[in-house]
């Protein structure tokens, strides 16, 4: 059990960067691989916590940017 858990960490590493740090690009990447991989992996394995948790990260950094882009009148949305 516990190598399977090694084996989706490494699958998914984590940025070289702090979440914040990130770039638009980059963040929506590991994202889209945080979703992939709870997606593929059991429901009962125990590494789906700490990918859940990785991806709430990424999700509440990606809204704190489009609550700022709101804010700070750069929406373009809406023209």
């Amino acid at each position: 059990m516990a190598d399977s858990v090694r084996e989706f960490e490494m699958a998914i590493e984590q940025p070289a960067h702090p979440t914040h740090s990130l770039t638009t690009y980059e963040l929506k990447n590991y994202r889209r691989e945080l979703e992939h991989a709870l997606k593929t992996i059991p429901e009962h394995a125990q590494v789906r916590e700490l990918l859940q948790q990785r991806l709430a990260e990424v999700l509440a950094e990606q809204d704190s940017r489009i609550r700022l882009q709101h804010v700070g009148g750069t929406d373009t949305s809406a023209r």
